[in-house]
């Protein structure tokens, strides 16, 4: 987590935003250079502490629960963490939220499994506040295979595509249906909002456009 020095002139319009994606579509990017030029807090999530990754990339079926029950109480006690800090950066950007956790059990999770997982979840994030905005950026599939690639960790090596494809459904039919909260899809196509700057400004505008509680879809 990384609280800034200064906040600048032009904040954002919403208090709480979550930027996310399937892996390697560049929301971690996004989020630290989000928070660094307006002035937010930003919260990274922690997936290379989740000693199970690996395990559960190699053996899905086995330590697929464990995966996610260790992530959903790594993701819970960071949360809960930010809304014990201080009041003087009101405002926060995420490279997640909380709906993640439920997008990634039903893939991952038999039915049994999913319903347990599903009473802790509720229980643990009652009182977590939503994000304001959600930003989810979207890639087509080679976009994704590509960037596991690039990213060269072995342990991602292992993923199949097929599961990636589930995650991509699962994760816009869940937003369609996320309500209380902004939901902007960005379909970045082979844009690289790093080395872009006129995508990275795209983005931008669509954050600082004004918008009501609902699903919006969008090419840019």
């Amino acid at each position: 987590m990384n609280i800034p020095a200064s906040v600048p002139e032009r904040p954002f319009r919403y208090d709480y935003i979550a930027v996310e994606g399937l892996i390697g579509a560049g929301k971690t990017t996004l989020c630290k250079r989000l928070a660094n030029e307006r002035g937010a807090r930003q919260v990274l999530e922690e997936f290379e502490e989740n000693p199970f990754l690996p395990r559960f990339y190699a053996e899905p079926e086995r330590y697929g629960f464990s995966v996610e029950l260790s992530f959903l109480a790594q993701r819970y006690h960071q949360l809960k963490r930010i809304t014990e800090q201080d009041l003087f950066v009101p405002r926060t950007v995420a490279d997640y939220s909380l709906g993640k956790s439920l997008v990634f059990a039903s893939v991952t999770l038999n039915a049994d499994e999913y319903a347990l997982f599903l009473d802790l979840y509720r229980i643990m994030y009652a009182d977590l506040p939503r994000p304001e905005l959600i930003v989810y950026l979207h890639l087509p599939m080679e976009r994704v295979l590509q960037r596991i690639a690039q990213r060269g960790r072995s342990y991602e090596s292992a993923i199949q595509t097929d599961y990636l494809e589930q995650l991509q459904e699962r994760y816009l039919d869940h937003l369609q249906k996320t309500s209380g909260s902004r939901v902007l899809v960005v379909d970045i196509g082979l844009h690289d909002l790093l080395q872009d700057k006129r995508s990275y400004q795209a983005i931008l505008d669509l954050i600082d456009e004004p918008m009501e509680p609902g699903y919006r879809s969008v090419v840019l």
